[in-house]
């Protein structure tokens, strides 16, 4: 029987047998709380053999790498669950995030008592003990064990190289197309729950296939889990879609529009004092207010360059009815009118993505000396981006804003006084 010898981080060397897992030698050197294991720089299972002289670390439950490899197998024991419930969906990519994971499905929506029922049965898998093992499958292989899911067929001719293969996860019944690590068994998953659900769009291009989003948390602790669901339940008291509402200060009304506030008389009291407060600390610093339209022309924006560039950011252009119905009678197509959109051939309007473009026009409208600077132009300006709809959330992510924008005009030896001025500013505003 060969030998190896195995380098741990605190510099001994253990020699073992040839064959020997990742797991069996980071237990003895250890103990108990690993879920994975770094085999020369490389994280893998903790089944891996070790089949030559290495160095090894592990991968603790507890630690940030350790939470990564829970929660994306957490994503795995979800995909699970929903498809032994609901065998019509197609699951599609399941990472893992901050304090949790999601999996996108393409399926029919999901209620409060449906998340209930596949966190129960996800609890269900994990006392089975399911063992998680890891395969190797070549590219023909894998086309013939997903072949009925397109999506899954779609990230093999994105990522894979022509004819290449790939790994796959299995724990019973349920495989998934990964390149891994994961932990070794569903038991290692005890401690998680399921939140909410929304809608996403596959590749998130709002043109391919609507999906349904299931979101979860999980911890390597009951603590953990149990810390952070007071802390969203605290938070959920504190939420501003919720005082908004109780305390009548905005709307967002499905007549107007996704992401559209109603400022009501209340909050508009709460708006104007705020806005009272940054402006007179904003005329102290020696800032001028300005005020501009809330459109502007196509070629100002192809001029800064956010257009066409953030054009997916942005609202479709306006243009001239009458040269649309031209356009439309030549037979020009959507795609042609972008294209000379594009170019410049004809020109339009936006909204008003952004204000700089208006304040630089500002500035050129007339000569300026260098003993005119620096000039600090400030606008409560109001802008308008196209937010994906399953994006938009209450007040943090909408479609129309009044944000508090400022440029400044400076001489080079002036920017370092000017930045700190900003400082000064932000912390007077938040501090």
């Amino acid at each position: 029987m060969s030998m190896v010898e195995v380098s741990l981080p605190n510099g001994t060397i253990h020699e073992i047998a040839a064959g020997v897992s990742a797991g069996d030698v980071i237990k003895d050197a250890f103990g108990r709380g690993a879920v994975a294991a770094i085999i020369n720089g490389e994280p893998c299972d903790l089944s891996t053999p070790i089949e030559e002289s290495c160095t090894l670390d592990q991968i603790h439950s507890e630690s940030d790498e350790g939470l990564h490899v829970l929660r994306h197998s957490c994503a795995h024991l979800l995909a699970q669950a929903v498809t032994q419930l609901h065998p019509e969906a197609k699951p599609t990519i399941g990472p893992p995030i901050e304090h949790g994971f999601y999996y996108d499905f393409e399926m029919g929506p999901l209620g409060e008592e449906d998340l209930r029922e596949i966190e129960k049965k996800m609890k269900y898998i994990v006392k089975q003990n399911l063992q998680i093992s890891r395969e190797e499958h070549d590219s023909e292989s894998l086309r013939q064990m997903f072949a009925d899911n397109q999506f899954k067929i779609e990230i093999m001719d994105d990522k894979l190289d022509d004819g290449a293969g790939s790994s796959v996860y299995r724990q019973g019944e349920f495989v998934d197309l990964c390149r891994g690590p994961h932990v070794p068994s569903t038991s290692y998953l005890r401690h998680f729950k399921l939140t909410s659900t929304s809608t996403a769009f596959w590749r998130a291009d709002s043109n391919r296939e609507h999906l349904v989003r299931i979101y979860g948390m999980c911890y390597a602790t009951k603590e953990d889990l149990q810390a952070r669901e007071t802390l969203l339940r605290e938070a959920a008291l504190r939420d501003h879609r919720k005082l908004g509402k109780d305390l009548q200060l905005f709307h967002i009304d499905e007549m107007v529009g996704q992401g559209l506030v109603l400022w009501t008389p209340r909050g508009s009291v709460v708006r104007q004092e705020l806005q009272n407060f940054i402006g007179e600390h904003l005329r102290r610093q020696g800032y001028s207010q300005v005020f501009t339209p809330h459109i502007g022309k196509l070629d100002l924006y192809r001029t800064s360059g956010h257009f066409p560039y953030y054009q997916d950011s942005q609202y479709p252009p306006l243009v001239e009815r009458d040269l649309m119905a031209k356009l439309a009678d030549d037979g020009c197509s959507c795609s042609e009118l972008s294209n000379l959109m594009e170019e410049g051939e004809i020109d339009g309007y936006l909204l008003k993505p952004m204000n700089c473009p208006h304040h630089i026009r500002i500035y050129s409208s007339q000569p300026h000396s260098y003993r005119d600077l620096p000039l600090r132009f400030a606008e409560f300006g109001t802008v308008y981006r196209w937010e994906q709809s399953g994006e938009i959330s209450g007040m943090t992510r909408v479609r129309g804003f009044t944000q508090d924008d400022a440029h400044l005009f400076v001489t080079e030896d002036q920017i370092a006084e000017e930045v700190l001025g900003c400082i000064e500013l932000v912390q007077v505003i938040f501090g």
